[in-house]
Protein backbone atom coordinates (compact mmCIF):
# COMPACT_ATOMS: atom_id res chain seq x y z
CA UNK A 1 0.00 0.00 0.00
CA UNK A 2 3.06 2.22 0.95
CA UNK A 3 4.37 2.29 -2.78
CA UNK A 4 0.91 1.69 -4.58
CA UNK A 5 0.83 5.40 -5.81
CA UNK A 6 4.14 5.47 -7.46
CA UNK A 7 3.60 2.24 -8.97
CA UNK A 8 -0.07 3.41 -10.35
CA UNK A 9 1.54 6.65 -11.87
CA UNK A 10 4.01 4.35 -13.13
CA UNK A 11 1.67 2.44 -15.25
CA UNK A 12 -0.45 4.92 -15.99
CA UNK A 13 2.05 7.12 -17.65
CA UNK A 14 3.80 4.06 -19.26
CA UNK A 15 6.90 4.50 -17.00
CA UNK A 16 6.69 0.88 -15.75
CA UNK A 17 9.37 -1.95 -16.87
CA UNK A 18 9.27 -5.14 -15.60
CA UNK A 19 12.37 -7.09 -14.18
CA UNK A 20 13.71 -10.08 -15.91
CA UNK A 21 11.92 -13.15 -14.99
CA UNK A 22 14.39 -16.11 -13.16
CA UNK A 23 14.65 -18.87 -13.93
CA UNK A 24 14.04 -22.08 -12.68
CA UNK A 25 13.76 -25.94 -13.88
CA UNK A 26 11.38 -28.59 -12.37
CA UNK A 27 10.91 -32.13 -13.46
CA UNK A 28 8.15 -32.76 -16.08
CA UNK A 29 5.41 -35.42 -14.26
CA UNK A 30 4.07 -36.57 -17.70
CA UNK A 31 7.42 -39.24 -19.27
CA UNK A 32 10.09 -36.79 -17.23
CA UNK A 33 12.11 -34.36 -18.42
CA UNK A 34 12.74 -30.94 -17.88
CA UNK A 35 10.28 -27.85 -17.45
CA UNK A 36 11.82 -24.54 -17.59
CA UNK A 37 10.12 -21.62 -15.56
CA UNK A 38 9.94 -17.90 -15.71
CA UNK A 39 9.68 -16.78 -12.11
CA UNK A 40 8.44 -13.24 -12.02
CA UNK A 41 9.14 -10.57 -8.95
CA UNK A 42 6.10 -10.45 -6.67
CA UNK A 43 5.14 -6.80 -8.32
CA UNK A 44 5.23 -8.34 -11.50
CA UNK A 45 3.46 -11.08 -10.83
CA UNK A 46 0.01 -9.11 -9.02
CA UNK A 47 0.24 -6.53 -12.17
CA UNK A 48 0.32 -9.95 -14.80
CA UNK A 49 -2.58 -10.95 -12.64
CA UNK A 50 -4.53 -8.23 -12.98
CA UNK A 51 -4.12 -8.13 -16.85
CA UNK A 52 -5.28 -11.68 -17.07
CA UNK A 53 -8.36 -10.65 -14.70
CA UNK A 54 -9.62 -8.64 -17.23
CA UNK A 55 -8.32 -10.02 -20.55
CA UNK A 56 -10.12 -13.73 -19.03
CA UNK A 57 -13.52 -10.84 -19.15
CA UNK A 58 -12.95 -10.51 -22.59
CA UNK A 59 -11.99 -13.66 -24.29
CA UNK A 60 -13.48 -16.51 -22.37
CA UNK A 61 -16.81 -15.94 -23.58
CA UNK A 62 -15.19 -17.09 -26.75
CA UNK A 63 -14.08 -20.12 -26.21
CA UNK A 64 -15.21 -23.83 -27.50
CA UNK A 65 -17.67 -25.15 -24.48
CA UNK A 66 -15.38 -28.53 -24.79
CA UNK A 67 -12.38 -26.82 -23.69
CA UNK A 68 -11.30 -27.25 -20.60
CA UNK A 69 -7.49 -26.14 -20.40
CA UNK A 70 -6.46 -23.28 -18.24
CA UNK A 71 -9.65 -21.86 -17.93
CA UNK A 72 -11.74 -20.29 -15.04
CA UNK A 73 -13.79 -23.06 -13.47
CA UNK A 74 -12.86 -25.65 -15.67
CA UNK A 75 -10.27 -28.35 -13.96
CA UNK A 76 -8.89 -31.29 -15.48
CA UNK A 77 -11.14 -33.26 -12.88
CA UNK A 78 -14.22 -31.26 -14.68
CA UNK A 79 -12.95 -32.47 -18.38
CA UNK A 80 -12.76 -36.55 -16.69
CA UNK A 81 -16.58 -36.34 -15.86
CA UNK A 82 -17.34 -34.33 -19.08
CA UNK A 83 -15.73 -37.47 -20.84
CA UNK A 84 -17.61 -40.17 -19.00
CA UNK A 85 -21.00 -38.56 -19.77
CA UNK A 86 -19.77 -38.87 -23.50
CA UNK A 87 -18.77 -42.65 -22.91
CA UNK A 88 -22.30 -43.11 -21.32
CA UNK A 89 -23.66 -41.55 -24.10
CA UNK A 90 -21.86 -44.08 -26.52
CA UNK A 91 -18.80 -41.72 -27.89
CA UNK A 92 -15.59 -43.64 -27.62
CA UNK A 93 -13.02 -41.34 -28.81
CA UNK A 94 -11.95 -38.83 -26.37
CA UNK A 95 -9.18 -36.04 -28.04
CA UNK A 96 -6.08 -34.81 -25.77
CA UNK A 97 -4.37 -32.35 -26.57
CA UNK A 98 -0.75 -31.09 -25.58
CA UNK A 99 1.44 -29.03 -28.14
CA UNK A 100 4.78 -29.81 -26.88
CA UNK A 101 7.22 -26.42 -26.17
CA UNK A 102 4.34 -24.08 -27.08
CA UNK A 103 5.02 -21.17 -24.91
CA UNK A 104 8.48 -21.91 -25.80
CA UNK A 105 7.61 -20.57 -29.53
CA UNK A 106 4.79 -17.58 -29.13
CA UNK A 107 5.94 -15.45 -31.68
CA UNK A 108 5.76 -12.04 -29.78
CA UNK A 109 4.47 -9.93 -32.93
CA UNK A 110 1.83 -12.19 -33.93
CA UNK A 111 0.50 -12.74 -30.21
CA UNK A 112 0.94 -8.94 -29.63
CA UNK A 113 -1.22 -8.32 -33.67
CA UNK A 114 -3.97 -10.42 -32.20
CA UNK A 115 -3.98 -8.80 -28.67
CA UNK A 116 -4.64 -5.50 -30.32
CA UNK A 117 -7.60 -6.81 -32.24
CA UNK A 118 -9.50 -6.82 -29.19
CA UNK A 119 -7.55 -4.81 -26.48
CA UNK A 120 -7.52 -1.29 -27.41
CA UNK A 121 -5.61 0.37 -24.77
CA UNK A 122 -2.20 0.96 -26.06
CA UNK A 123 -0.36 1.37 -22.96
CA UNK A 124 -1.48 -2.49 -21.45
CA UNK A 125 -0.29 -3.34 -25.01
CA UNK A 126 3.01 -1.94 -24.55
CA UNK A 127 3.13 -3.33 -21.17
CA UNK A 128 2.33 -6.87 -22.20
CA UNK A 129 5.23 -6.45 -24.83
CA UNK A 130 7.23 -5.27 -21.77
CA UNK A 131 6.60 -7.76 -19.78
CA UNK A 132 7.18 -10.54 -22.76
CA UNK A 133 10.56 -8.78 -23.67
CA UNK A 134 11.87 -8.43 -19.82
CA UNK A 135 14.57 -11.18 -20.24
CA UNK A 136 15.89 -14.18 -18.46
CA UNK A 137 17.91 -14.21 -15.67
CA UNK A 138 20.02 -17.23 -14.98
CA UNK A 139 23.13 -17.96 -13.08
CA UNK A 140 23.23 -14.00 -12.49
CA UNK A 141 23.38 -13.09 -16.20
CA UNK A 142 20.24 -11.39 -18.12
CA UNK A 143 19.63 -12.88 -21.77
CA UNK A 144 17.01 -11.24 -24.00
CA UNK A 145 14.08 -12.51 -24.78
CA UNK A 146 12.74 -12.13 -28.52
CA UNK A 147 10.19 -15.44 -28.77
CA UNK A 148 8.70 -17.24 -26.31
CA UNK A 149 6.75 -16.65 -23.02
CA UNK A 150 8.08 -18.22 -19.77
CA UNK A 151 5.61 -20.63 -18.14
CA UNK A 152 4.91 -19.58 -14.27
CA UNK A 153 4.42 -15.59 -15.30
CA UNK A 154 2.60 -13.81 -18.55
CA UNK A 155 1.37 -16.99 -19.75
CA UNK A 156 -1.54 -16.70 -17.45
CA UNK A 157 -2.26 -13.28 -19.98
CA UNK A 158 -1.46 -14.86 -23.48
CA UNK A 159 -3.31 -17.51 -23.17
CA UNK A 160 -6.96 -15.88 -23.71
CA UNK A 161 -5.18 -14.90 -27.44
CA UNK A 162 -6.92 -16.94 -29.97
Amino acid sequence: MENWTSIRDQLETGAYYPLPVRRYEIRKQEGGGMRELGIPTVLDRFIQQAIAQVLTTIYDPTFSEYSYGFRPKRRGHDAVRKAREYMKDGYRWVIDMDLEKFFDKVNHDRLMRTLSQRGKDPKVLQLIRRFLQAGIMEDGLVHPNTEGAPQGGLCKVFRYAK
